[in-house]
């Protein structure tokens, strides 16, 4: 049976690959949604929580989200697990002994990462955010209110030459107080609009309350005021009013836009966005790392059984995901850029992958 050239032992480790970690994926989410219904019970017997709502707009959208989050414990598992069967079963000594290389062994398993890797990806940069969107306005309006909805001392270039400033912006009452805009021609300053008080209506236009204009020419200052006045500026709310999980509800293309144009304007705390961003294109090269990870480490038939193998695996799994963690962390607090922090596991764990290659059986 020959497909793409893959002989059959090939397409039994590819379905074995991919049978384990889907039911590894339904055996952990099913687990995780127990343990989640039992922390949240008390929010979800309020009222005015619908079952329909729990259902379709927060666990509908909470099981992707969570699966596509643990993507690479899901592989690794799996692939330590099945693994460690075949070793256990004397089935990998017999690939081998049959001619087969070590090296030819792996291009099932690549397959089997370059199939995971594609579709986390698809989900996580096209079709996860949307569906974020909902199960955060669930979480927001029934468990936990993360929204920003207030800011304090905000100053960013809505376009070159053009500053913004609000002492502070109300969301709810979509009001900013002790505005200011400067124009500038270089370095130097030629109009200053500043006013008690600024509204926003709709997409880019603003009103500004109890408004002053100053006009320089030269020498001269020309000053005009009013109590209202209708303007168009770039900016939105959302533009500086960050949530700690707005990154999650971004498609991959519209990280990258908001990414650029927050830089451009001068705002700096946009690095859970890069984070983000640089973490999704990792998470591709993390597939085929810790893929190869377990298969070098679960392909020898050792004395503890598959249970070891398993232990070790895991251990291994946890301790990835807490550099990750860490390294993302340090990229918040500025001390390395969140590129440099999203790639660091993947450079080091590419180092185990190639020494346990070189240790894997012959």
């Amino acid at each position: 049976m020959k497909k793409f050239g893959l002989k059959q032992l090939d397409w039994y480790i590819i379905k074995q690959f991919l049978g384990t970690y889907i039911f590894a994926i339904i055996l952990i989410i099913s687990i995780s949604v127990v343990f989640d219904i039992n922390e949240k019970i008390d929010k979800f017997l309020k009222p005015e929580v619908t079952l329909s709502a729990i259902i379709f707009d927060y666990y509908m959208n909470f099981i992707p989200y969570f699966a596509n989050l643990f993507s690479a414990l899901f592989t690794f598992i799996a692939v330590i697990f099945f693994t460690s069967k075949l070793a256990d079963n004397s089935e990998i000594i017999a690939m081998l002994a049959s001619g087969m290389s070590f090296k030819r062994l792996m291009l099932p398993y690549a397959i089997s990462a370059a199939i995971i890797a594609l579709f986390t990806f698809i989900l996580n940069a096209f079709i996860i955010p949307p569906a974020n969107i909902t199960r955060i306005d669930f979480q927001n309006k029934y468990i936990k209110n993360k929204a920003v909805d207030y800011a304090n001392n905000v100053q960013l270039e809505v376009e070159p030459g053009t500053i913004a400033y609000f002492g502070r912006y109300d969301d709810k009452s979509k009001m900013g107080y002790r505005f200011s805009l400067e124009h500038f021609e270089g370095k130097q300053l030629v109009s200053r609009l500043t006013a008690t008080q600024i509204k926003y209506d709709t997409l880019y236009q603003w009103q500004v309350i109890d408004y002053m204009i100053r006009d320089f020419d030269g020498m001269r200052e020309y000053i005009s005021s009013g109590s209202r006045k209708d303007t168009t500026l770039a900016i939105i709310p959302s533009d500086f009013l960050i949530s700690v999980n707005d990154c999650e509800t971004m498609t991959t293309p519209e990280l990258a836009t908001y990414i650029s144009r927050q830089k451009k304007r001068g705002i700096g705390n946009i690095q859970s966005f890069e984070i983000e961003y640089h973490k999704r294109y990792a998470a591709i090269m993390a597939a085929f790392i810790l893929t190869s990870i377990g298969a070098s480490l679960s392909s020898r038939k050792i004395k503890g059984g598959m249970g070891l193998n398993i232990g070790i695996g895991l251990g291994l799994s946890f301790s990835y995901i807490l550099f990750t963690t860490v390294t993302s962390t340090f990229a918040i607090n500025g001390y390395v850029s969140p590129m440099v922090a999203s790639w660091i596991p993947n450079i080091i764990y590419t180092f185990i992958a190639i020494y346990l290659y070189q240790k894997a059986p012959r």
